[in-house]
């Protein structure tokens, strides 16, 4: 096990440079990575690490991963954007593949998470109106506590995080926020004959990972069919095989309405998007109504079809689900006061510290990083272990040594 030698003048160099002329709304472990492959990463200096947060789970193929780098730079060299002014020979066939590949009847290509999310939400609305019948403006989305779906705007005023809400107000409202994995609170809601849908992520990941009880899920969309109202599920950070299945909600056969997707649909290469549902939800948008300039454009679609493949033909849901319960074993066998609970489905995992002090997560971060592991903290107490899905079961044993040599620091 190596131990990593820390703050280098070139990492100073580069951790400077971003201080000084970045906008200071992240705060990043201080590592500065340039070379990444598989389930490593390496600094300006050349110390490896395991990367244990894949990019908030972007990266769930690896780092430049061979198959998907192949068809990026193939496409490339060939034809990049061409807005959806004009059809290019990419974008049908990607979306013939994802729909068959999902089972829904029609895609909308998007960019970023919270790009789909707002999509979600907009389809959400239009169906309202213009299939069930709802007042013009009277719409409303059921969303739980804790929830985190992006950084926008609309989608803060449902936030309860007080650092996502603070000072960027006045919110967007139709939107009602209850308690997560609370069937009763949600039955309540739903009885509301304004309500169209129900957001929510099948496992709560900014939260620190929260996963809620089984039958809740299906219970939920059951629900939602009684009151004919819309299950949208956020897998852009549980779907794609990471929690031991293609999606999380395939754990309770669960068939959202709306299906939105992200991250790892390009494999980390580039911003990739997708927000699925059946003709009757998806045909409510005209031309006009909604778009993208850089939203299914051709070099993203032949990423997105390579990095779906990849995810089938490695088997890599299988790998999440016995690696996740490899991993949880372990960590279970550290027997480590300093953990308080251990959670998670497939490779989406994470750990609440159990110290004194609040900065406890963040100072074992720190101290994972000089033992060759980065992981990151989620609202103080909670880190989350995500590595990417191809990690084996050495590599695992290997990891769980670091996270036992590292918890010390704690003593």
């Amino acid at each position: 096990m190596q131990t990593i030698i820390s703050m280098s003048e070139k990492t100073n160099h580069h951790i400077l440079l971003e201080e000084q002329y970045g906008a200071h709304n992240y705060h990043p472990i201080p590592v500065v990575l340039s070379r990444g492959k598989g389930v490593y990463v390496w600094d300006v200096d050349g110390n490896r690490y395991y990367d244990f947060l894949s990019g908030y789970s972007a990266l769930n193929q690896g780092h430049c991963h061979s198959k998907i780098l192949a068809a990026f730079l193939e496409q490339a060299q060939k034809l990049t954007l061409t807005s959806r002014a004009f059809y290019n020979d990419m974008l049908g066939e990607f979306e013939q593949f994802i729909t068959n590949y999902f089972g829904y009847d029609k895609v909308i290509p998007m960019n970023t998470g919270v790009e789909a999310v707002e999509t979600a939400i907009k389809l959400c609305r239009k169906w309202a109106y213009e299939i069930k019948g709802i007042s013009k403006e009277k719409a409303k989305i059921i969303v739980c506590e804790g929830n985190f779906h992006g950084r926008t705007t609309t989608v803060i005023s449902f936030s309860n995080d007080p650092d996502s809400r603070n000072n960027f107000g006045p919110f967007t409202p139709g939107f009602e926020i209850i308690p997560y994995n609370d069937i009763a609170a949600l039955e309540k809601a739903l009885s509301d004959k304004n309500v169209a849908g129900f957001l929510t992520e099948p496992i709560q990941g900014e939260a620190g990972v929260v996963v809620p009880e089984d039958g809740y899920l299906s219970k939920a969309k059951q629900l939602c069919e009684v009151y004919n109202v819309l299950f949208i599920a956020d897998e852009i950070q549980t779907g794609l095989a990471r929690s031991g299945k293609m999606l999380a909600c395939d754990h309770e056969k669960v068939r959202p309405d709306i299906l939105i997707l992200g991250k790892a649909l390009s494999g980390g290469m580039m911003p990739v998007s997708a927000v699925l549902a059946d003709n009757e939800i998806m045909m409510t948008l005209h031309p006009g109504e909604h778009g993208s300039t850089y939203g299914g454009n051709p070099l993203a679609c032949k990423t997105a079809m390579v990095a779906l493949q990849v995810l089938k033909d490695e088997k890599l849901a299988e790998n999440a689900e016995t690696m996740g319960q490899l991993f949880r074993n372990e960590l279970n066998q550290l027997h480590s006061d300093h953990i308080g609970i251990i959670r998670g489905k497939g490779l989406l995992n994470a750990i609440v510290i159990a110290h004194a002090s609040k900065n406890a997560a963040w100072d074992l971060c720190l101290q994972l990083k000089e033992n060759g592991l980065l992981a990151k903290p989620t609202h103080e107490d909670r880190i989350r272990l995500t590595p990417p899905l191809i990690i084996n079961k050495d590599q695992i044993m290997e990891s769980v040594n670091i996270i036992g040599k590292s918890l010390s620091c704690l003593d």
